[in-house]
């Protein structure tokens, strides 16, 4: 059978979603990671952990870094990550976007274009990783998360990333353009 001719493949794999079904999905999987864990949907700081079990594992400690005291992260390390349901969410979210990547045939190895593009994105990639762990979430915990809880530091989120990705398509134009 020929997929590329199946109206169903290209209705649900090829073309894109509208925004308001993609809104609801991400809305019901936010439902259901607060249900089934009991704390809102994040990212970032299950990276953390991930880096801490690689520590682990060549024989360093980190369960004494002030980080991990508390009760929450010190369980989370103890646990594992087939343990973890925050770390098994992160895992799906970057298997999931790689396979409807594949899927939707967008896919492409690109040639660099230069190494200052390789730089400002390294460097971007830091500075955005620093801000998520100094601001303790991300724009799926910090903005995502904290709207749908109508709590005061989500709307603030959104105000300031907001300006900062202007600011940053500004830069972007203006000197890797």
């Amino acid at each position: 059978m020929d997929l590329r001719n199946n109206v169903y493949y290209k209705k649900f794999l090829k073309e894109p979603w509208p925004y308001t079904v993609g809104a609801v999905i991400l809305g019901l999987l936010n439902i259901g990671m607060l249900v089934s864990t009991g704390k809102a949907w994040g990212v970032t700081s299950y990276f953390a952990t991930w880096a801490a079990w690689i520590y682990q594992a060549i024989g360093g400690h980190p369960e004494s870094w002030f980080y991990f005291q508390e009760k929450s992260e010190a369980a989370a390390l103890v646990g594992g990550f087939a343990q973890n349901m925050q770390s098994l969410s992160d895992f799906g979210i970057i298997f999931g976007a790689l396979l409807a990547t594949l899927l939707a045939s967008q896919f492409r190895i690109k040639k660099i274009r230069s190494w200052k593009q390789v730089a400002a994105a390294a460097l971007g990639g830091l500075i955005m990783g620093y801000g998520a762990r100094i601001s303790f979430g991300c724009n799926i915990g910090t903005l995502f998360s904290g709207v749908a809880s109508m709590s005061i530091h989500g709307w603030v989120y959104w105000i300031f990333i907001f300006f900062g990705a202007w600011i940053g398509g500004k830069l972007l134009v203006k000197y890797l353009i």
